[in-house]
């Protein structure tokens, strides 16, 4: 992988940085709060563009105080909103996404509309403003219920099992070729699940608002051996700065993950010790949780690592901060 010249002024080359004018989408949300808060750190400019279906406006109260930081209310299926409110940028960072992978079944045009659309969208918007980079926040679903584990980046795609991973695949498709038609370059990161501060919707996030109503009981989907990995949302930041500072091919994918996993019982454990409860557990049975839930996920990510990037939350740490951050912030129970 070949080193680029646009450098993150806290990051790990050498040299004077080349400061962005970044256009984050769904900058309001979990993940895409926290990488608006470190591009203001490394003094770049951000405009935040978010409809507030899920994203919070308190998530952007100290991006609101600081000077470079400008805020955009819109939805990426307007494809007008979005070529208005990205021009003069020249980078993209496509978060914004519908995420809610149980209930894909329930409403299936969602994960099109929202992720595949949505993306092309966001594409259209960066080809006719002349934007050339993007920075996209797909998924391990994609892999389905790989064979391979732990699962690298060109491991051989199976049926795919979710509408989520489908629609991301999709949305990582029409990037790469994007990228091959208009001179672009992009950054795919495959993510496992993401936790820490201002997370939102999640296995820990619905336990512990199921604990705080009844502390004495709690049911748990699947049959709790469901194996899973997860990953602290700082370093996946730092990951995905790392990435972007040094991966330079016209398209780079990369699995973002650590080096372990847990079982849902572990994590139930982790969650209840942390809150100090012991409820009774009951359990829905079976292997998946859900239609698409794949009850073993671990990423091979030796390739982010090559670049010197490695994770320093463990995963049981990651849990645990998680929890206190939705402990301390019980408006958010209220607003989801």
């Amino acid at each position: 992988m070949r080193c680029g010249q646009v450098k993150f002024r806290n990051g790990s080359l050498e040299g004077k940085a080349t400061l962005m004018k970044c256009f984050v989408t769904g900058g309001a949300g979990f993940v895409g709060s926290n990488i608006v808060d470190r591009l203001l750190d490394d003094g770049h400019e951000v405009v935040c563009f978010d409809d507030f279906s899920t994203g919070q406006r308190r998530f952007l109260e100290a991006a609101e105080r600081r000077g470079g930081f400008g805020l955009v209310r819109g939805n990426i299926q307007d494809a007008d909103a979005l070529q208005t409110a990205s021009k003069g940028c020249d980078t993209v960072f496509h978060l914004a996404a519908n995420a809610d992978v149980r209930f894909g079944p329930e409403h299936p045009g969602k994960d099109l509309e929202q992720n595949t659309v949505g993306t092309f969208n966001v594409l259209e918007a960066m080809r006719r403003n002349g934007i050339a980079r993007i920075a996209f926040s797909s998924t391990g679903s994609v892999y389905g219920e790989s064979p391979v584990i732990p699962t690298p980046e060109d491991a051989p795609f199976p049926v795919q099992t979710s509408l989520y991973g489908a629609s991301k695949l999709a949305g990582e498709g029409l990037i790469s070729a994007y990228c091959e038609a208009f001179d672009m370059r992009g950054w795919i990161f495959r993510f496992v699940s993401i936790l820490g501060e201002r997370y939102s919707h999640g296995h820990v996030f619905d336990f512990c608002k199921s604990l705080f109503q009844d502390p004495s009981t709690l049911r748990v989907l699947g049959d709790g051996t469901q194996r899973k990995s997860y990953l602290y949302v700082k370093d996946c930041v730092e990951a995905i700065v790392v990435a972007m500072e040094k991966c330079r091919e016209k398209v780079n994918i990369l699995n973002l993950g650590t080096d372990e996993y847990v079982k849902v019982n572990d994590s139930v454990r982790i969650i209840t010790n942390e809150l100090g409860v012991s409820p009774f557990l009951t359990y829905s049975g079976g292997s998946q949780g859900w239609i698409g839930d794949n009850p073993f996920i671990f990423l091979k990510c030796e390739r982010v690592r090559s670049l010197g990037w490695r994770p320093r939350e463990t995963i049981a740490d990651s849990i645990r901060k998680t929890v206190r951050y939705i402990r301390d912030n019980g408006w958010l129970l209220e607003a989801r």
